[in-house]
């Protein structure tokens, strides 16, 4: 679930500053990495709602300036990084303006952001944000504050995020906060603790508000979201995420539900034919592989082997059928050799993924790869090998395009299309973007459409009639 790296600036639906009235504090807040992140600041900007204080969209009239950061990968950090060197400018121009870290990063590095960077007041770990107000006051006497403690129980399921999209189509809805796999590359488990499970009545409440908005879709999120598990009082005595699917999938039938991300180890057949059983549960499932190599896989710690990953592409092809399969690939992992590269090759070509997110390897401070493993692999070797895997994903994504042409697909519009206001997209079941001519429809329609062509990135088609 850790894709792009791109930050985002959105306004919260319903929610301006300019009229929360000109006597308040006004938040502006930046969002680096993965989905969880975006949720995460959607808490964050509803705690501050709670307390008074504004949000603005505009950076120059902001009294409090938060960055949530990402540390998964040492670029998302050099981003950061850059990013408050462009704040150091504005706050000495702003007396009494506060800045602060939260998330993944804060968590990494704790004090080191105050000792380094002093334009830096506060830094606030992903399990301390209901502690935001306090740390604000307290950075607003001119004292450092700081709050990165984990917690085995928070999971902000009280808290009605403040959503900040624009189109008020799909939104992110938290279920479970936290990992227990410990791959030896990753942040994760060290920045964001240990699997905890909300309430499956919460989950379920907070889909509902959103299908009372005019929501037509949900992703469900979790750093391992097919682990999910809350004791419950039934026979089983628990609930588990194809139980929970299953409920919120039933209870709303007009609206999609997707979730990410899944880990190969954990996902059931049971979960595979609870999607199947509904027209409303996408047909995507994401699958991070990582290597193709099983010496490779034992070495991240991903519990499985290249077999038993290529059993679980054929069990999704062959209980979910028209599902469309995205996954995480990682070049240059510590001794990774030609063989090994070629073995990644292979899978990919055998598990024909209709589009992937591809990586260098980056060694993350903290982990076991980077306390027990040598970063041995050349770094123009990695770019090389990076190279031919976004090369033959491109193929790969290529077919997957043109065996759409022709076919007729359910699209949820989302917005104009970036190149013509006269056409929208939106995305298929599949979670393939579709492009069409407008004729009247508009964000939140759910549109037939029949493909007719494609680009790279890009399916293009025209509505079908009623």
């Amino acid at each position: 679930m850790y894709m792009t790296l791109k930050p985002r600036y959105h306004s919260p639906a319903g929610y301006s500053a300019e009229a929360s009235g000109t006597d308040k504090r006004r938040l502006y807040i930046e969002t680096y990495g993965c989905q969880m992140n975006v949720s995460d600041s959607e808490v964050v900007v509803s705690i501050m709602k709670e307390n008074g204080v504004g949000y603005t969209e505009d950076i120059t009239r902001a009294d409090i300036i938060l960055i949530n950061t990402c540390s998964i990968r040492e670029n998302a950090e050099q981003r950061v990084w850059g990013r408050l060197d462009h704040f150091r400018k504005i706050k000495n121009s702003k007396p009494g303006l506060i800045v602060g870290i939260i998330g993944c990063m804060a968590e990494r590095l704790k004090e080191k952001l105050l000792e380094k960077e002093k334009l830096v007041d506060l830094v606030i770990g992903p399990d301390a944000y209901r502690e935001l107000p306090s740390l604000l006051e307290e950075a607003g006497t001119g004292q450092k504050a700081i709050n990165v403690l984990l917690s085995r129980e928070e999971t902000y399921a009280d808290i009605s995020p403040v959503r900040t999209d624009k189109n008020n189509v799909s939104a992110f809805v938290s279920i479970m906060r936290g990992c227990n796999n410990y791959c030896s590359y990753c942040v994760v488990p060290f920045t964001r603790g240990r699997e905890r499970s909300r309430d499956p009545e919460s989950v379920l409440r907070e889909i509902g508000t959103l299908h009372e908005n005019g929501y037509k879709e949900v992703t469900l999120l979790g750093q391992n979201v097919n682990s999910y598990m809350h004791k419950i009082s039934s026979p089983a005595g628990y609930l588990d995420f194809s139980g929970l699917l299953e409920q919120a999938a039933a209870l709303y039938p007009g609206m999609r539900m997707r979730f990410s991300t899944s880990h190969p180890r954990d996902i059931s057949d049971k979960l595979l034919h609870t999607i199947a059983r509904h027209d409303n549960i996408c047909k995507h499932i994401h699958l991070p592989a990582q290597s193709g190599s099983t010496r490779i896989l034992k070495l991240m710690n991903r519990g499985y082997t290249r077999e038993e990953y290529l059993e679980r592409i054929s069990a999704i092809r062959n209980i979910v059928g028209d599902c469309a399969i995205s996954t995480d690939i990682i070049s240059g992992f510590c001794s990774e050799t030609g063989e090994d590269h070629l073995q990644t090759l292979s899978l990919m070509k055998e598990a024909a993924y209709d589009f992937a997110y591809m990586f260098k390897y980056s060694e993350r401070p903290g982990t076991r790869a980077a306390e027990k493993l040598n970063d041995d692999v050349p770094e123009e070797v990695k770019s090389r090998r990076l190279s031919e895997i976004i090369s033959l994903q491109g193929t790969l994504s290529a077919r997957s395009k043109e065996a759409d042409m022709g076919k007729t697909f359910e699209v949820l519009v989302e917005g104009k299309s970036k190149k013509s206001d006269s056409e929208l997209f939106g995305r298929t079941s599949q979670n393939k973007v579709v492009v069409f001519p407008s004729n009247g429809f508009k964000s939140g329609d759910f549109v037939n459409v029949r493909i007719t062509r494609f680009t790279p990135a890009t399916l293009i088609g025209i509505a079908c009639p009623e």
